[in-house]
């Protein structure tokens, strides 16, 4: 698969993890009263909310044409959640730091 065919998968993932997953975990614990999540629950509440996206993940699977960009969507989306897991992921890390520090 060329670069250029991968550029917007990859955008995607660089803003799925802190725009979907960091946002949608600050708003359950902001309504569930957690204001001061550990890191590794806030890390896994984000896992949890891409995880949700799977269907979207999954969209182009069985059709063979697509096969090279299913594969490359998956590997992407595993290492992601790896990154995410490790606290490997900045714009995570840096919205859990806001979010306790404000929340």
């Amino acid at each position: 698969m060329r670069q250029d065919q991968k550029f917007e998968i990859e955008r995607a993932f660089d803003l799925i993890p802190h725009v979907i997953g960091a946002s949608w975990t600050v708003i359950q614990f902001r309504f569930t009263g957690v204001k001061r999540p550990t890191r590794e629950q806030y890390r896994r509440s984000v896992i949890r909310y891409v995880r949700l996206l799977d269907p979207l993940f999954e969209d182009f699977a069985g059709d063979e044409e697509l096969r090279e960009v299913q594969e490359y969507i998956r590997r992407r989306k595993r290492a992601e959640i790896e990154k995410i897991a490790a606290g490997k992921n900045a714009e995570v890390e840096k919205r859990y730091d806001r979010y306790v520090d404000y929340g």
